[in-house]
């Protein structure tokens, strides 16, 4: 009880009286020893209904959450900012600076035994097929880097984030017309990923938030979820390996996917020609369409909360 009463803890940000907070100012993050650096768009506290009367049953009921606030990437994470956490020699012959210790321990993920990029390209793409455990371990890694808690976005974040105030299925209205502008998807991908940031953002701020690649999040699925109504800061968190909430949309998805409130789960068939048992604890090798967008609350929890964040041990995949 305690685990999972500390982990709500770490999710809520300590959150604060009154949710109409005014924005977090934007602002960009340098990663410590490199010459890399990343966008964080700040988002107001406030309430929005979460759901949709007219999706799938799991987005059902509509229900009004409030939220504390907090900051999100403008931008999925990109290969760029991504890989000298893959690769100790990668991140080495990329740093200003000697890496240190603290850093240099981080666990990291083994070596894919496949080109994970699929042959899409890596500058200015979105990293992409990593584990939900894998996502959480590179925020670590930003962590020991910048000494700021990142982690994922819970479901509700997300939505609201990606919402920036519209109750409609987009945040540009109800039809999917528009939705070319906007997104990467199966209408005008060519069925792969694109270099983020070439199309226009939402009202917040935020490139991709629908398409190119979907995009964790920290809550375990449960499609019955939204009939507990939770209605501050809600999240359901993970107690197993499967399944997680994946929010967005992909290239690979139709326009439907992509709305503000449509819900995905990962699921074991991810890791199906994975030939060790147990299964790789870092990759979906069947999963070139699921990658990460960061979130920073604007209270950031206790060391104790963030250790225990980052720190749960992965689950065994047979």
């Amino acid at each position: 009880m305690r685990k999972k009463i500390l982990s709500v803890a770490i999710l809520v940000a300590n959150c604060v009286s009154g949710y109409a907070q005014q924005k977090p100012k934007d602002y960009t993050q340098e990663i410590s020893g490199t010459k890399l650096s990343f966008t964080m768009a700040g988002v107001p506290g406030g309430e929005f209904m979460m759901g949709s009367k007219s999706g799938n049953a799991d987005e059902a009921p509509v229900h009004k959450v409030k939220l504390s606030p907090f900051w999100i990437g403008t931008h999925e994470v990109t290969w760029d900012i991504y890989e000298p956490f893959l690769y100790k020699d990668y991140e080495k012959t990329h740093s200003t600076s000697p890496v240190p210790a603290n850093v240099d321990a981080v666990t990291r993920p083994t070596k894919p035994y496949l080109d994970m990029t699929f042959g899409m390209g890596k500058a200015g793409q979105p990293a992409l097929a990593m584990t939900h455990y894998n996502a959480i371990q590179y925020c670590k890694w930003l962590y020991a880097r910048t000494g700021v808690f990142y982690r994922l976005p819970t479901e509700a974040e997300w939505e609201y984030a990606s919402r920036a105030g519209a109750s409609t299925e987009y945040f540009f209205g109800s039809d999917a017309a528009s939705l070319d502008q906007y997104a990467w998807y199966k209408g005008n991908s060519d069925n792969k990923t694109h270099p983020v940031g070439q199309k226009k953002p939402n009202p917040w701020g935020l490139y991709d938030i629908y398409g190119n690649v979907a995009e964790w999040t920290y809550d375990q699925y449960l499609p019955d979820f939204y009939t507990q109504k939770q209605a501050e800061n809600p999240v359901a968190v993970p107690e197993k390996l499967y399944p997680h909430a994946v929010r967005g949309g992909s290239y690979s998805d139709e326009a439907s996917m992509l709305r503000s409130a449509a819900r995905m789960a990962s699921d074991p068939s991810w890791k199906q020609l994975d030939p060790q048992i147990p299964k790789s604890n870092w990759w979906f090798p069947e999963a070139p369409f699921v990658g990460i967008r960061l979130v920073r609350p604007a209270v950031p929890p206790s060391k104790e909360e963030i250790e225990a964040y980052y720190n749960k041990a992965p689950i065994s995949d047979y």
